[in-house]
């Protein structure tokens, strides 16, 4: 976007949000009314979205892309809807007995304007899940879809202002330089989604105002595989998470961690997936492409590197199954990769899976310890002793057992990520109080047991106050 298309300030963009709220903050039935024009007008536009990321991604799956960026976007503003009511309830608190007759309680107070900056890979779903909590909560909200995804983004824009006067969703869209600036606006919270490098100047950029942040970054997850568990069944749930939108997903598995010995059949279980579901793969409209040139390239480069490096790089179901021209990145298996090598080091968020060969469980949570702590972690095992061992040795942004990917699935579950992985947490009612103010309440009572404990300090007050120090 040049400069000549930028909007002529974003500060004055934010300061028209603010202004707006300041002047009439949305209360229950002006957040309802919003959110029910927003699923209607959502509903309505579905089809062109998808339409839109398919042409962004040159081949998207349809279904994938109605399941992950619709119905996710459907089902939570049903939730908040069904919820908001008693979640705005002021929840009463019990004082200590010392203050008593008085009482206490917290009530969920909106912040005032909320930063969103969206990624490309699930361009709808992650605009629109925080919109929507950030409405729920009362807030006003300036949105920067990615540049990535411009004809998702255009759609977007016109489906938001359709739904909402432009001084209580504003719609930002730019390169690079515009989400730099925009992070560093002075809101009273910045959502961030993306990777942890561009995580960390979010965060530098929002420290001079000391904006709170969300950072929804990634990171290379994990999965387990344990001794004794159906190793076509590990391959068959490890594959459908990690072909997801061809890898491009956050929370996908990064790589298994297995024995020596069930390598091979996992392998081989795993082309068995892919032949199935996957039938003549590069024009399957089942498989989506990479998002662009550059990280196809960037794909080609781990692997490439892995390979010069001494690892084995298997291509599934063939090698003939890749297409650049149309982005197409076939499932790779990469095995016995250097520890230091890109493949091993970087988040791949693409259809790459290392296999790191382990003696055992506990020698797989030493892996996992001694790495950044992952933004999810899989674990597979029918030993409940043992998963619960795992699940206390592991500290991870969320974890799925026996499957992956859908503990982000669940409404009453947070997510988030934790330490490089990211810090803070949305969805349903965690959304909702993310974006609030839990302001704490002290209602003194019309006598006041406080008045015993006044200068001067001596007789019952000086009893009073020895016995509470006793």
């Amino acid at each position: 976007m040049d400069t000549a298309a930028r909007p002529p300030s974003l500060n004055v963009t934010l300061a028209e949000l603010r202004d707006a709220w300041n002047a009439h903050r949305p209360d229950y039935a002006q957040r309802m009314d919003d959110l029910a024009r927003l699923r209607a007008a959502f509903k309505q536009r579905l089809d062109g979205l998808v339409d839109a990321m398919s042409a962004d991604f040159g081949r998207r799956s349809r279904h994938e892309s109605r399941l992950t960026d619709g119905m996710t976007v459907l089902h939570e503003i049903d939730l908040v809807r069904s919820n908001l009511r008693r979640w705005m309830r002021p929840r009463a608190r019990q004082v200590d007995w010392t203050f008593l007759p008085a009482g206490a309680e917290i009530r969920c107070q909106a912040l005032g304007v909320v930063g969103i900056i969206a990624p490309w890979n699930y361009p709808v779903n992650l605009a629109l899940i925080p919109l929507v909590s950030a409405i729920g909560a009362g807030n006003h909200v300036m949105l920067k879809p990615s540049e990535f995804t411009p004809r998702t983004s255009q759609a977007m824009a016109e489906l938001l202002a359709d739904v909402f006067p432009a001084d209580r969703v504003a719609i930002v869209q730019g390169d690079a330089n515009v989400a730099a600036e925009f992070a560093a606006l002075p809101f009273d919270h910045l959502l961030f989604t993306g990777s942890t490098p561009v995580g960390r100047k979010v965060m530098a950029a929002a420290a001079p105002n000391l904006t709170p942040v969300t950072l929804e970054l990634g990171g290379k997850s994990p999965a387990i595989v344990a001794p004794g568990y159906p190793i076509a069944t590990a391959a068959a749930r490890i594959a459908a998470g990690k072909l997801l939108n061809a890898g491009q997903t956050c929370i996908a598995p990064d790589y298994v961690l297995l024995r020596r010995e069930d390598r091979d059949p996992f392998i081989a279980a795993l082309r068995d997936y892919v032949t199935r579901h996957y039938p003549n793969l590069r024009e399957n409209p089942d498989y989506t492409s990479i998002i662009n040139a550059r990280q196809y390239a960037r794909l080609q480069g781990l692997t490439d590197e892995a390979a010069l490096r001494g690892a084995q790089v298997l291509t599934l179901p063939d090698a003939a199954a890749h297409d650049i021209d149309a982005r197409v990145f076939a499932p790779t298996v990469v095995v016995d990769a250097p520890e230091d090598s890109r493949v091993m080091q970087d988040e791949i968020f693409g259809p790459i899976l290392p296999i790191v060969t382990v003696e055992s469980v506990d020698a797989a949570i030493d892996y996992i310890n001694a790495r950044p702590r992952p933004l999810a972690l899989y674990h597979f095992d029918h030993d409940r002793s043992r998963t619960r061992h795992v699940l206390e040795s592991c500290v991870a942004g969320g974890v799925s057992v026996n499957d992956c990917i859908y503990h982000n699935a669940q409404s009453e579950l947070p997510f988030g990520g934790v330490g490089p992985s990211g810090m803070g947490h949305y969805h349903g009612h965690h959304g909702f109080l993310t974006f609030s103010k839990q302001l704490p309440v002290f209602r003194q009572a019309r006598w006041s047991s406080l008045s015993l404990l006044r200068p001067p300090y001596k007789g019952l007050a000086d009893f009073v106050t020895r016995f509470l120090t006793r």
